[in-house]
């Protein structure tokens, strides 16, 4: 299985709801040295941008990947600005806001984030 079908996988389900930085980490889990439970706790707080509209989970849990497998810095700081330039933004509430605008559902937009920076991981 893929990361991106594992991202689907997660996503899909409904007897348990995974937020966007989880699902990252835990398509990731395997690569990064942890069991998708502790990915899953590692992830817990940085939803819904930090549960406080911060920094977009997807975002979070990708630059978490990325530093446990030891991508230099600059090629972190590379991967954070371009999210921002093919996005708008790293807030998960201007995200958000801008989907609103948009008329796109909440969970829409959210998988869609999800899906383009696993892909982009990949």
């Amino acid at each position: 299985m893929t990361h991106l079908e594992k991202a689907r996988e997660l996503r899909a389900r409904t007897d348990r709801h995974f937020n966007c930085c989880q699902s990252v980490l835990a398509a990731f889990a395997q690569d990064i040295g942890l069991t998708e439970e502790q990915a899953c706790s590692l992830g817990e707080g940085f939803g819904a941008g930090m549960q406080c509209g911060s920094v977009c989970g997807t975002l979070t849990g990708a630059l978490m990947v990325l530093g446990m497998k030891n991508y230099p810095k600059e090629e972190i700081a590379a991967f954070l600005r371009k999210f921002q330039e093919d996005h708008g933004d790293i807030t998960c509430a201007e995200l958000l806001k801008a989907a609103h605008d948009q008329g796109i559902p909440r969970k829409t937009h959210c998988d869609g984030l999800v899906f383009d920076v696993v892909a982009a991981l990949e």
